[in-house]
């Protein structure tokens, strides 16, 4: 048997055994497109903003960044919300949030008014993407819950990928003037029809009584370490020197947050994590595995969209052309792997980092034999397979690491591993692209080399983790 066929107790989840848990699926896969779509789709609309709003370079900054920072910043808090007062009725609150602040964001008149919706779009996505995890640990049991989640991998992949692809397109139909507002006004008819739906099929629940308290030390300690530990690597050049102090008072932050939360728990409180998960092996090595992954993936994305678009000189909708093929092997294998997960557990996530691997070291080697403007054909099988093993990674990993946590800590704990992957990303992002502009101006070959390496042993990394856990469990 392999971990993930395990189910621990239940409170909240099972008792309700939903009936309309696929209409509550579906839901969940377009919120989570929604909020993911938005991290990537913005890149390509960067230049249509400048000149519709003539922003400046900082604001274009923040418009990407801020919206990432109050992501991860939320995450926790708002899983310990759901877990507290019901998913459902967080998910409406949030689902209504983040359609609103979208308008406003469209809405925009000026730089400051754009980057202070996009902070708001954030939190109000931060607050979403905990719900639709624990509403899919809460309503899928067993086979179907690998199933879901295979399915939710599916739109993690998509969504990333087809950003810019989908970014570039609306920018062409709209104009460069006001092209950039659709990219945000797109999330308006999704979300009203998605609210509709969702005030008639999700669950009343009021969640756990056993979970209420407000720990607001914990909330303060762990919202300002991560927006320390966050802040130089979403604004690099904005606080420069400044960086490794604020990353070593993120340490101290955290530290003080564990010694609290511990303390808390001791004295009888709800604390905002419960430390106790990381007892679980499956839950830290897969929250390890995917922090590590995502600082890969999402570098791949980054580096890729800037060496098609300014070294190759391809436009937004052919750059997003050129990574389509990885979203479409993400989605098929996404959707298949989470059949299979349940009887082979962390396995599958170690086949698809393997095929990960092959596929980004194959993209990188077809790279450095410079093929032009044929860049994208020459790595569209290569980037195929990368997908292919991607869609193995995401969702198996998602079903294995939330396998053992008790489903009424559901939303706690996938605050907890998204603040992980949110951490990764900007990591990633960080390193790919720092290597990258270091090559430049002029040399784009040697520029996407080097992003790529590190891209490469973020995947690397990710899969010796699962390596490890594999041989210790083995030894137990």
């Amino acid at each position: 048997m392999s971990r993930a066929e395990a189910e621990p107790s239940t409170t909240e989840g099972e008792e309700e055994g939903h009936a309309h848990r696929w209409r509550i699926l579906a839901l969940c896969l377009l919120a989570g497109f929604m909020t993911l779509l938005d991290v990537s789709i913005v890149n390509v609309a960067l230049p249509s903003i400048q000149q519709g709003l003539e922003a400046p370079h900082a604001a274009l900054s923040w418009v990407v960044s801020g919206y990432a920072l109050t992501f991860g910043l939320v995450l926790v808090p708002m899983g310990k919300l759901g877990d507290v007062h019901g998913r459902g009725r967080m998910f409406l609150i949030a689902l209504a949030a983040f359609t609103a602040t979208s308008a406003l964001a469209g809405m925009a008149v000026n730089p400051l008014w754009l980057v202070i919706a996009r902070l708001l779009q954030g939190a109000a996505g931060g607050m979403l993407n905990p719900q639709v995890i624990g509403l899919i640990q809460q309503q899928f049991h067993g086979r179907e819950r690998g199933t879901a989640f295979g399915m939710f991998g599916a739109v993690v992949g998509i969504s990333t990928a087809v950003g810019p692809l989908l970014g570039g397109l609306i920018i062409e139909l709209a104009g460069a003037q006001h092209g950039w507002r659709w990219v945000f006004f797109v999330n308006l008819p999704l979300g009203l029809i998605a609210l509709v739906v969702a005030a008639r099929v999700m669950p009343r629940s009021t969640g756990s009584r056993e979970l209420r308290g407000a720990d607001v030390p914990g909330v303060l300690l762990l919202g300002t370490g991560v927006v320390c530990l966050l802040l130089p690597l979403v604004d690099r050049e904005g606080f420069g020197e400044w960086s490794w102090l604020l990353w070593s008072a993120a340490l101290i932050l955290l530290l003080l947050f564990v010694l609290w939360e511990h303390r808390y728990t001791r004295r009888g409180g709800s604390p905002l994590i419960d430390l106790r998960l990381f007892r679980i092996s499956s839950f830290t090595f897969g929250s390890s595995l995917g922090m590590l992954y995502f600082a890969g993936f999402t570098g791949i994305f980054f580096v890729l969209a800037v060496y098609f678009q300014r070294g190759l000189e391809y436009s937004a909708l052919q750059a997003g052309l050129a990574l389509t093929p990885f979203a479409v092997g993400s989605a098929l294998s996404a959707a298949l792997s989470g059949r299979v997960v349940h009887k082979l557990g962390r396995r599958v996530v170690l086949l698809g980092l393997s095929g990960a691997l092959l596929g980004l070291l194959a993209t990188e080697l077809l790279l450095a034999r410079d093929p032009g403007r044929a860049a994208g054909l020459v790595t569209a099988l290569p980037l195929l397979v990368a997908g292919v093993g991607s869609g193995m990674v995401i969702s198996p990993n998602q079903t294995v690491t939330l396998s053992q946590v008790e489903v009424s800590r559901g939303g706690t704990a996938a605050g907890v591993q998204q603040t992980g992957q949110r951490i990764g990303t900007a990591v990633g992002t960080a390193t790919a692209s720092g290597l990258f502009f270091a090559q430049l101006p002029g040399d784009y070959d040697s520029a996407i080399s080097h992003g790529l390496v590190a891209s490469v042993s973020f995947v690397g990394a990710a899969l010796l983790v699962g390596v490890v856990e594999l041989v210790l469990g083995r030894r137990r």
